[in-house]
């Protein structure tokens, strides 16, 4: 599959969910860099907004397996790895595979899960696999996480550690759709039997390991992956920042520009994909002083006085 195969097969993705989801394009596109990029996507959102039904609808246009997990404070690790079980008859353990054994997974409020629990999806999301008594279990392929988040109705909750936040590929948010939107989605519904839209299969599960393949063949010239170290580098400098972004997110926006440049359909990378995907990427890797937590500055912000400060490559 080169790139122009595979923009087209995404832009066929993306126009299906968009026939079920009532959101911005730029949203579904940062949701698609997830699974281009080879990455997990979270979403931070009110209830309510279509996260449960994107994911959903994220996985039957691309033919994957699909699993739902709801966090919650009493989740153990083993709900979500799964577990060994007595088989009487044949006298042995079985083991019983936990909702972790899907191609997409959707971790519903992650943050209401114990650390405990959360960190059971850390090595999942960083190595494709799981642990369980000892024995190391590989995960389908594809495997992708999508975990939402409620920015509301804190109490209760535990904060993802910084080192799980950090193996997200992308953060983002749906907000809440305009007027003619919410209209739209009452036409919708009133317009069908069933209470959730129906989306078709327009992949195969082989179609998307070869899509993931695609970006490793994009080009980004020298100025550019300087480009993208000063950002991330620049983060680390600035005074309202903590912790700045760690080189593991230098890759990060180093493969996902790329990705981007993948769904667009271009071989190369230019400064405008750096810069689309410098938000989802960058914003929630920062981690905010005291002070600039008092005084209300967001790390969107932050990257966006980045973005400004350092000079844009330009063709001699």
């Amino acid at each position: 599959m080169d790139v122009t195969q595979a923009s087209a097969e995404c832009e066929t993705v993306l126009d299906e969910i968009g026939s079920a989801v009532i959101c911005e394009r730029d949203f579904l596109e940062t949701v698609l860099l997830g699974v281009v990029g080879r990455g997990h996507v979270l979403l931070e959102d009110v209830p309510g907004t279509g996260k449960t039904l994107t994911a959903r609808s994220v996985a039957t246009a691309l033919g994957l397996s699909f699993s739902r997990i709801q966090f919650t404070p009493d989740l153990l690790p083993s709900d979500v790895t799964g577990t060994h079980v007595f088989n009487e008859q044949e006298r042995q353990f079985e083991f019983n595979e936990g909702p972790i054994f899907a191609n997409i997974v959707l971790a519903d409020e992650i943050n209401r899960a114990p650390p405990k629990t959360q960190a059971a999806l850390l090595e999942a999301m960083e190595e494709g696999q799981v642990t369980v008594d000892g024995e190391t279990r590989q995960l389908p392929q594809p495997f992708f996480v999508i975990a939402t988040q409620n920015p509301v109705e804190q109490e209760g909750t535990f904060p993802l550690p910084e080192a799980q936040v950090d193996r997200f590929l992308v953060k983002t948010s749906m907000g809440y759709p305009d007027e003619a939107g919410e209209i739209e989605l009452i036409h919708r519904r009133r317009a069908r039997d069933e209470m959730s839209p129906s989306v078709d299969t327009v992949f195969e599960p082989e179609h998307v390991v070869q899509l993931r393949s695609v970006p490793e063949t994009v080009r980004m010239d020298d100025d550019l992956v300087e480009y993208v170290v000063t950002l991330a580098r620049k983060t680390r400098a600035d005074g309202r920042i903590e912790v700045g972004v760690s080189p593991r997110g230098t890759q990060r926006l180093f493969e996902a520009a790329r990705a981007y440049a993948t769904i667009v359909g271009r071989e190369y990378v230019t400064p405008d994909d750096i810069k689309r995907v410098a938000h989802p990427v960058m914003a929630h890797r920062l981690v905010l002083t005291p002070d600039a937590t008092v005084n209300s500055v967001s790390k969107s912000q932050i990257v966006d006085t980045v973005l400004e400060s350092v000079p844009v490559p330009t063709v001699d």
